[in-house]
């Protein structure tokens, strides 16, 4: 065929997109090993963070986030019963399991409806998986992965409760598509300070938790500044924190793990 002629053109270009498509499926293969081990990493990171184990965990190598991370025993809990589980019925374990994953399989979650779903999340698995603190064999840390929806993305996060199971030792979201300098403020070491000592439950068990637009009151024990020019987003955080912190979230294993039942 003649350089100049279509029928070459074609060749050449469908020959170059086959090329590029088997390289381009080639690296995605061999680099996914190394892209889920960054993104456990970065998980990892956050919960340190959350938990009070390191002031600047992003700041950490691999290996030193590897050896405070044993500090950290992660657990399953049935949501439905409100007590701990050593494998899901399809026998995954704490290890191996992955709680956005089973939120989207029907047999491994529910449907939320209506007034139910305040966070906006549609599905919520039924086992969730929660990181424990132990020092001395007592309970000195718990941190409950939490997610809801703000204006653009489903917001996914930690908070980290005391040894009382309610005063809040930090919070924080390790993946959201918030508006940058808006809703995506929730991801600035300022904004995250001002929640440990806040407490989730009132005298009689109702959550208080959340944001007040306008300005929080300082002596608030429960209440923390809403995001500046984000009112969705901070809807999102405080509905988020109502459902999760709720009957239809954690509060029934909190309250199991209290009474020393879970």
């Amino acid at each position: 065929m003649g350089n100049d002629s279509i029928k070459k053109t074609l060749f050449v270009t469908i020959l170059l997109s086959l090329v590029c498509s088997v390289v381009v499926s080639a690296a995605a293969v061999f680099l996914k090993p190394q892209q889920t081990e960054n993104a456990q990493l970065d998980v990892q990171r956050n919960i340190l963070s959350i938990s009070g184990l390191a002031k600047d965990a992003k700041a950490l190598s691999n290996s030193e986030v590897a050896e405070l991370y044993k500090q950290i025993q992660p657990r399953l809990v049935d949501l439905k019963t409100g007590k701990f589980v050593e494998k899901t019925p399809e026998g995954q374990t704490a290890v191996n399991y992955d709680q956005r994953v089973a939120a989207k399989v029907a047999d491994e979650s529910r449907a939320l409806k209506g007034a139910e779903d305040i966070a906006s999340i549609k599905r919520q698995a039924d086992i969730a998986k929660v990181y424990v603190i132990e020092k001395n064999g007592k309970l000195e840390t718990i941190i409950l992965p939490v997610h809801g929806y703000g204006l653009w993305s489903t917001m996914y996060g930690f908070m980290a409760l005391d040894s009382d199971l309610n005063t809040v030792k930090g919070f924080g979201f390790y993946d959201q598509k918030e508006t940058p300098g808006l809703g995506g403020e929730v991801d600035n070491p300022i904004w995250k300070a001002k929640w440990p000592g806040k407490k989730i439950y009132d005298n009689k068990g109702v959550v208080e938790a959340g944001l007040v637009k306008g300005g929080a009151d300082p002596k608030s024990p429960y209440k923390v500044d809403a995001l500046s020019g984000a009112t969705l987003t901070s809807n999102g955080v405080t509905n988020l924190i109502h459902f999760w912190m709720g009957s239809e979230g954690f509060k029934p294993f909190l309250t199991n793990l209290k009474a020393g039942d879970a």
